[in-house]
């Protein structure tokens, strides 16, 4: 349990990692790269949520037969 905890960035790992994000890509592409994370993320949670739909679906049926 305490190797995940030290896995898990502080507030000075954070600070850091951005300022790197900032150095690298610069003020004007970040919005950029944000918008396509959050496209990313949605894309990635409709598809769990139609997998999990389907399961569903296949398991209500065995139930009924």
């Amino acid at each position: 349990m305490n190797s995940l905890l030290l896995a898990i960035p502080g507030g000075a790992s954070i600070a850091l990692i951005v300022v790197v994000i900032l150095l690298l890509f610069g003020g004007k592409k970040i919005p950029e790269l944000m918008r396509g994370l959050g496209k990313g993320i949605s894309e990635f949670k409709k598809g769990k949520n139609e997998i999990e739909h389907e399961l569903n679906d296949t398991n209500e049926n065995k139930e009924d037969n």
